[in-house]
């Protein structure tokens, strides 16, 4: 089918909520895209931090082929042996404690709320300006945006919402206060790094008053920021976590993780998913979480991150960049439109990279990037100038 075909379709059947580019991929492999037409891509996207093991590697593949000849669902009223292994390799890779297994990061973050409001029933979730932790209610609720959140109130109560300044998050938490919520990264608002700072003070402010510090790494997790999760780059813990998007490789899936204190706060019949943690999406995660916790890749994405960012800051519309390790961000010149240089950018030179506002540009290759990669992606951005 031809683009003007697929796009009388969604007129006709596909409910709007989506802004699509007029471009369709048929084919994925490593850090490139394929068109319709054949035309090659390189992906400086990665699906939004979804395909960090890059775009059909074969280990996925092989280990999705395998799973689907011989299982692919069972519910979770009975054992399957991917689901128990991708629990068991989440929790000694991260807090050591337990995991519920999700299909999406916004239905993590939904557990980790319930989570939290178990351990500390009627208090309060405190989170940060800027924040986004999705698109369902509870989530949507913790995403302090009047444009996303306004036309579907009344929300789920219960949010505080504080500046990102330690003193005044320490003030706000209180015996009262269930958990405190925060992304270390926040990346749908435009990769701001919260600082070590910030952080400090929410753990402190959590161990005060026995709230819980929950960590939001559902786009730095699994290996975005050059360690496996971003927290091994800050001075804290938290009690638990969520991660989703290249956890699956590809498929999705989610997940909460917590630390021991948090571990056997569920009870049977507390939470629960028909789909989550089935073996074949649960066969990919295996194999992608085994890639991303790789010593050698993850240096590679340190390495490559300061490249990437030293190559996007000699861009001259390029006011800064920020970010760690191949999640970046860069903050362009206020006469340019971002979404319109994005839109260049995929039509003109074939790169893939998306706005997440009016003057900022995100960048999230695959972490099986080469610098060969890097230096096209800079030089095509640096085309946008001519």
């Amino acid at each position: 089918m031809s683009v003007a075909e697929l796009q009388e379709l969604e007129r006709d059947y596909a409910i709007p909520t989506y802004a699509r580019n007029p471009v369709e991929f048929v084919r994925g492999l490593g850090c490139r895209l394929w068109d319709d037409a054949g035309n090659e891509y390189l992906d400086f996207l990665a699906g939004i931090s979804v395909l960090n093991v890059g775009h059909c590697h074969p280990r996925v593949v092989e280990a999705v082929r395998d799973q689907v000849g011989r299982l692919t669902h069972a519910t979770n009223l009975f054992y399957t042996e991917p689901g128990m292994r991708l629990c068991q390799r989440l929790a000694s890779s991260s807090l050591g404690g337990k995991v519920f297994l999700t299909n999406s990061g916004t239905e993590a973050i939904e557990a980790a709320i319930k989570l939290v409001r178990r351990a500390r029933p009627g208090g309060t979730v405190l989170v940060v300006q800027d924040a986004f932790h999705g698109r369902t209610y509870g989530a949507l609720s913790a995403t302090p945006q009047e444009s996303k959140q306004a036309p579907f109130a009344p929300l789920v109560p219960g949010f505080v919402v504080v500046p990102k300044d330690p003193d005044a998050l320490e003030r706000a938490v209180d015996e009262q206060t269930a958990a405190v919520l925060l992304e270390p990264i926040q990346g749908e608002s435009g990769i701001n790094v919260l600082s070590d700072e910030l952080l400090v003070a929410a753990r402190q402010a959590c161990d005060r008053t026995g709230a819980a510090l929950v960590f939001d790494e559902i786009q730095t997790g699994m290996g975005r920021t050059g360690s496996l999760w971003a927290y091994e780059q800050t001075p804290v813990v938290p009690d638990a976590l969520t991660t989703a998007k290249a956890l699956g490789g590809g498929l999705p899936i989610g997940a909460l993780v917590t630390g021991d204190r948090l571990a056997d706060t569920f009870e049977t019949g507390d939470h629960g998913s028909t789909f989550a943690g089935g073996p074949v999406i649960a066969s990919a995660a295996l194999v992608a979480l085994d890639i991303c916790s790789d010593q050698d890749l993850l240096a590679s994405v340190r390495t490559l991150g300061e490249r990437l960012a030293a190559g996007l800051g000699q861009l001259s519309y390029v006011d800064r960049v920020r970010g760690r390790g191949l999640m970046l961000a860069i903050d362009i010149a206020p006469e340019i439109s971002a979404p319109a240089l994005a839109r260049r950018a995929l039509l003109e030179q074939r790169l893939v990279v998306n706005a997440t506002g009016p003057a900022t540009i995100r960048l999230e290759p695959p972490l099986i990037v080469g610098e060969d990669e890097i230096d096209e992606a800079v030089r095509r951005l640096g085309a946008l100038a001519e």
